[in-house]
């Protein structure tokens, strides 16, 4: 159960952070940062945070309205051309800086970051700890988790509008037999990630 054990035995101030969207084979990944301050943790909505997975689509949107509302926050994103260069590991990473950097500071010295996982992003300037399965151990790193991945789902039914055959509202860009079916019939778009694997062989057969 999620909660705040581990900000207070790193110590606070400490942010969470997480990322969304490694396995998909189209969009961009997404990470999200944010510091809950001490004086909002008994509010209503903490209790409910908790692992993203978990949450239904209502939970989760009340939960982001509330987390922006009254938490430090930042999200930050890799392109799918910087999937491709990078691969989706240093892709994820570097997502994570970028959204530690969106956020606003909190006041006073000593900030720490809490990354879900067991790599952690080499350039943030605070130190960094690495806690496996972590949004289901802090609230920090769940509601991190939470506005990452309501921010990469609203970002595929956007995309969904624009590419409707591969059914990126319900599987937001992941290999799904819908997806990998709709690759064969209709090609790839500019949003599918080259280097996966059945990207990457519809591509190689288009060219041999």
């Amino acid at each position: 159960m999620a909660d705040f054990s581990l900000e207070t035995e790193y110590g606070d101030p400490a942010c969470g952070i997480d990322e969304v969207g490694r396995g998909p084979l189209a969009g961009p990944v997404i990470a999200a940062c944010v510091y809950i301050p001490p004086e909002k943790r008994e509010l209503d909505f903490i209790a409910l945070i908790k692992d993203s997975k978990k949450l239904s689509r209502a939970r989760l949107e009340y939960c982001e309205t509330h987390i922006k509302a009254h938490c430090l926050w930042g999200i930050g994103e890799c392109s799918v051309e910087e999937i491709d260069r990078l691969n989706i590991l240093q892709a994820s990473l570097l997502a994570m800086e970028r959204a530690f950097s969106a956020m606003p500071q909190p006041s006073g010295p000593g900030l720490k970051a809490l990354v879900d996982g067991n790599r952690a992003p080499k350039n943030l300037p605070c130190p960094v700890y690495t806690i496996v399965k972590g949004d289901n151990r802090s609230k920090s790193i769940a509601a991190a988790a939470i506005l990452a991945k309501t921010h990469r789902d609203s970002l595929m039914e956007d995309l969904h509008r624009r590419h409707p055959h591969y059914g990126w509202d319900a599987n937001v860009g992941y290999p799904t037999l819908h997806h990998r079916t709709a690759i064969q019939e209709h090609g790839i778009t500019p949003h599918h990630r080259k280097t996966f694997a059945p990207v990457r062989a519809y591509i190689e057969r288009k060219i041999a």
